[in-house]
């Protein structure tokens, strides 16, 4: 299977199928950690300010305007969250998550959980290929 610019392409023996990343379910499994007042107002990589009270995440491989469900592995809390920046960059971590989704998902004391990341919708934008 190989990613092209927003779609799938899957070789099934006899010739090539194009089909949206809609339709293929897809699941992360890794470490998330959150961001807030630091970064309040700065510029996220998509080039809207960043707000810590908005439902939105960084990612290094998801398109901007990806939503995906977060749902923080320790105690079942879900949240959705719009793909709007670039990262996390410490090593072993998956995702950055706004501080009001590090709220929802009762994070913000340990600072990382394991998350499950599920795509709930995929960006019309096709910016990245997903991981």
């Amino acid at each position: 299977m190989a990613l092209l610019i927003g779609l799938v392409l899957i070789y099934d023996g006899y010739g090539l199928a194009e089909r949206s990343f809609s339709s293929i379910p897809w699941v992360q499994h890794g470490m998330a950690s959150w961001y807030g007042a630091e970064e309040e107002g700065r510029l996220t990589a998509d080039g809207e300010r960043f707000n810590r009270h908005e439902f939105t995440a960084a990612s290094r491989h998801f398109p901007f305007n990806t939503i995906v469900r977060v749902t923080n592995e320790n105690n079942g809390r879900s949240v959705e969250v719009r793909i709007n920046d670039r990262g996390p960059f410490a090593r072993g971590r998956v995702l950055d998550v706004s501080e009001a989704a590090a709220n929802s998902l009762d994070m913000k004391t340990s600072g990382t959980v394991p998350v499950k990341i599920e795509v709930v919708e995929s960006s019309s934008t096709g910016s990245a290929p997903l991981p």
